[in-house]
């Protein structure tokens, strides 16, 4: 079974960004040679609400379902824009309360089934 080399981020939420506190919500992968992209995300209220009682779950969702519709083919701002493009936008460097954290690679022959294990591994508690 042969073996591609993917790119992974974890989405991450930092509700004050000046405490520096996070809290992992979900992952993002990128395999270009299997032309695949996906974001799963999971955010955790009570989790998020412990970091700062204050924070607007609502809008962070909201967030987190852009990543996931960035990936697909729902018409959006990155629709038109190539699977590596899309992943690098996602990917950028920003300090909003969702970002993503830095990119690595690895080696999988199945992009689904590494996604949901690095998912269960970096972001279920």
């Amino acid at each position: 079974m042969s073996r591609d080399v993917y790119e992974y981020a974890v989405i991450r939420v930092i509700p004050r960004i000046e405490r520096g506190e996070q809290i992992n919500v979900g992952v993002l992968l990128y395999c270009q040679p299997r032309g695949y992209l996906c974001a799963r995300v999971e955010l955790d209220a009570a989790r998020l609400r412990a970091l700062d009682p204050s924070a607007d779950v609502s809008a962070v969702r909201r967030a987190l379902t852009a990543y996931e519709l960035a990936c697909g083919e729902q018409p959006g701002p990155l629709a038109a824009e190539p699977l590596g493009g899309r992943f690098r936008w996602l990917t950028a460097p920003r300090s909003t309360i969702v970002q993503s954290g830095p990119v690595h690679a690895g080696l999988t022959a199945d992009p689904d089934t590494e996604l949901a294990r690095l998912f269960d591994k970096l972001v279920r508690v």
